[in-house]
């Protein structure tokens, strides 16, 4: 590939990064903390596109006294020009990727391919807000479950939002993909469910208002313990703007 195409593929690259920055689709990638860095990126690659593109298109006119050195220079001895190996042409694959394919963020098979985050246990936690029913991380609800015994949840009702998985043994559970970089390396938090049965399709987003249960399961995959909710309320909603937690 000659210089100027090398740019050009670098321009769509860092257009189709700036794209996704801009349109929220990054986030079915990355967490949402990297958006400076990604925006960063996709404006240095345009900028040196540009100024390739332009320092080629301007060495070429400084070139044109001498086109017989130039022709003669480009001649493999053949009479005909070289050309470069077409499998460099395969660059171009990623970038119409990310510029005409949006796929979806990890779901309920991810989450079945893998072992549920484990909640971190700390000895006390702070009491929720006030006001109930009040909105709950999955990772948090699980701490609180699991480590302090539902001590914290006590009384209160809760609010938990994420995407309906098949569990072991085929009853719905409620999911989220939690990420410590990219989509790469996303593990699921799950937690079980009793009471009002949710007839939602997996992969589907669910609201979910409930009560703390004292059960406590066992992810197969890792043998994580899962903690579980007594579910009064639930209503399926859009995929949130964020979907990993």
């Amino acid at each position: 590939m000659s210089r100027i195409t090398q740019a050009v593929v670098m321009l769509l690259f860092g257009g189709a990064i700036i794209k996704s920055t801009v349109t929220d689709t990054f986030l079915r990638y990355v967490k949402e903390g990297l958006r400076p860095f990604l925006l960063a990126a996709g404006l240095l690659l345009v900028a040196a596109a540009i100024m390739t593109i332009w320092y080629d298109l301007r060495a070429a006119r400084l070139r044109k006294a001498d086109t017989a050195l130039a022709h003669h220079d480009d001649d493999d001895g053949h009479g005909h020009a070289g050309h470069e190996p077409r499998v460099g042409w395969l660059i171009l694959a990623p970038v119409m990727a990310l510029l005409l394919l949006s796929p979806p963020a990890l779901g309920s098979f991810a989450a079945g391919q893998s072992g549920s985050v484990g909640p971190a246990a700390a000895s006390d936690y702070p009491p929720l807000p006030a006001g109930d029913p009040v909105e709950v991380g999955l990772l948090d609800y699980a701490g609180r479950a699991v480590f302090d015994g539902g001590r914290s949840l006590s009384g209160r009702t809760v609010k938990l939002t994420g995407f309906i998985t098949p569990g072991p043994d085929g009853k719905p559970m409620l999911a989220r993909m939690v990420l410590a970089c990219c989509a790469a390396d996303g593990r699921p938090i799950k937690i079980g469910m009793t009471g009002a049965p949710i007839d939602a399709p997996p992969d589907a987003w669910v609201d979910v208002e409930g009560v703390y249960s004292p059960e406590v399961g066992t992810d197969p995959v890792n043998q994580a313990q899962i903690a579980y909710l007594d579910v009064r309320s639930w209503q399926e909603i859009d995929q949130p703007k964020q979907p990993y937690a």
